[in-house]
């Protein structure tokens, strides 16, 4: 069939125009700015910068166990150990954690804090701090103690407000609907007073971990803690000065079924602290696994098998929405009888590195037994989920973006990848403008592919590295992967 010089040029016109995937791509909506990520690494826990998967889809990545951390085996420590809290502070690691040795003593003064450090992360010690007296002898690892209800669920955290001074540089809430959240702070992380005699939040359940942060990208305090409206559901706070608190927001989940969600442990990803990760107990109330007799057999205390839990992986990036990508499992509870009781899997709060290419998050194990234990799991840096690539290959394309080098830096910038491939597998990117057109010199066929498996390594292509040109400007990525995962991404 003859066609027209014109038209063979109006068709190849329009079939550049459709790009890669075989139909337009859609730019930014009516009113919609593209994505500004400066300098900011970005993970893929949630769809915020894709706009299209084809071949490629998400692919949740599950943490390794990697042994027990830590037996709460003192006399004030005991069967009813909850709420753990994990930090990395410069060269230490920190542990908090409720010691409670029976049932039934909740809110009361039986309950206390206590503390714990390692070097590494891996190897935990109980120093004998002198603080209190408990049965009978200061040698013991428990800095707060007689602060009924608030050793229940005292959370700490490190301040990283600018604005905060040195003597008040941990901050932590505890305490149930009866007292209140109450506010304390230290200057050691050891030595806690309270910031104010009462509460300073007063409205919600709080019978769980309830946990705060400054925010770097909100510019505030914030407090994720226990509401009830049927279900074990989550509420959000804000703060200025961690002490007036707005009123509470509902969280909410998107289109997923509700669920009973147990402790949320929100917090800013340390790699990427405008996405807060949560890693959340999901609490299945009279989801009975054992039979009386197995229960008895592992000494579980009565009242403490009639349910069972998981681990959960939420993210929000402020706001009242949370992201569930997976509904599935991100922590299963595992072999054992020991592991299938209630309220054991419980999720210490505090996503911690332990290496350059290693996390470590934390579970509670064996709860209301005799071997009550802290558990260590491990995972890829920015390891949580990927674009995920198939042998026989896939492609992800960005929304409309715009990059900046840190600080305006001169020289060049570079577009900074985690990924990792098999031994055939591969990626390579292109660069597109904001229609989906390609641009010179950043074409797929200009990319030079990686291969191999990398927590930071630069894209090349037939130039270089160098993206300067392009800062600024609106763009699009498209990622063609091979065999191959995807974590995240940054400008440098």
């Amino acid at each position: 069939m003859y066609l027209p010089t014109a038209k063979i040029r109006t068709l190849v016109a329009l079939l550049l125009a459709l790009g890669p995937y075989g139909g337009a791509l859609a730019g930014p909506a009516a009113g919609e700015k593209p994505i500004d990520i400066g300098s900011r690494r970005e993970l893929f826990v949630d769809s915020h910068l894709i706009d299209r998967l084809k071949g490629a889809s998400l692919k949740l990545h599950r943490p390794h166990l990697e042994g027990d951390a830590i037996s709460f085996d003192k006399p004030w420590e005991g069967r009813f150990v909850g709420y753990v809290t994990v930090l990395k502070d410069s060269n230490v690691f920190r542990m908090y954690y409720r010691g409670l040795p029976r049932a039934g003593a909740d809110g009361s003064n039986l309950e206390s804090t206590c503390y714990a450090e390692s070097d590494d992360g891996v190897h935990w010690r109980k120093p004998e701090l002198g603080i209190h007296e408990v049965n009978g002898t200061r040698k013991n690892n428990v800095i707060l103690k007689d602060e009924a209800p608030c050793s229940h669920n005292f959370s700490p955290f490190i301040d990283t407000n600018p604005e905060a001074v040195a003597d008040e540089r941990y901050k932590a809430l505890g305490g149930t609907s009866t007292s209140g959240l109450v506010a304390f702070t230290s200057g050691d992380g050891i030595r806690w007073r309270r910031l104010r005699p009462k509460a300073v939040i007063s409205r919600g359940a709080f019978d769980s971990q309830n946990v705060s942060f400054w925010s770097e990208s909100e510019g505030v305090y914030l407090c994720y803690f226990r509401t009830w409206d049927g279900f074990r559901t989550i509420s959000r706070v804000t703060s200025k000065d961690f002490i007036s608190w707005s009123a509470p927001e509902r969280m909410s989940y998107g289109d997923t079924r509700r669920e009973h969600l147990y402790t949320n442990q929100t917090q800013p990803y340390f790699r990427a602290p405008q996405i807060y990760l949560s890693v959340a107990a999901r609490f299945m109330p009279g989801r009975r696994v054992l039979t009386p007799a197995q229960a008895k057999a592992i000494d579980v205390d009565p009242g403490y098998f009639s349910d069972c839990s998981d681990a959960v992986l939420m993210s929000t990036r402020g706001g009242t929405r949370y992201s569930r990508t997976f509904m599935e499992a991100f922590i299963r509870p595992g072999t054992g009888l020991e592991n299938w009781v209630s309220r054991t899997n419980y999720p210490a709060l505090g996503i911690v590195p332990i290496s350059k290419d290693r996390l470590a998050i934390h579970v509670q194990k064996h709860y209301g037994q005799p071997g009550a234990k802290l558990v260590r799991y491990s995972l890829r840096t920015d390891g949580f989920i990927s674009v995920s690539g198939p042998y026989a290959g896939g492609e992800m394309i960005t929304r409309p973006l715009v990059f900046r080098p840190a600080g305006g830096k001169e020289g060049a910038c570079r577009l900074l990848v985690n990924c990792s491939t098999s031994a055939p597998g591969s990626l390579r990117v292109e660069i597109l403008d904001e229609s989906g057109k390609t641009l010179p010199g950043y074409r797929l066929e200009d990319s030079r592919p990686l291969i191999g498996d990398f927590i930071e390594r630069a894209v090349e292509w037939k130039n270089g590295p160098d993206v300067k040109p392009l800062a600024g400007k609106p763009v699009r990525l498209r990622f063609v992967l091979k065999d191959a995962d995807l974590y995240s991404i940054r400008f440098q």
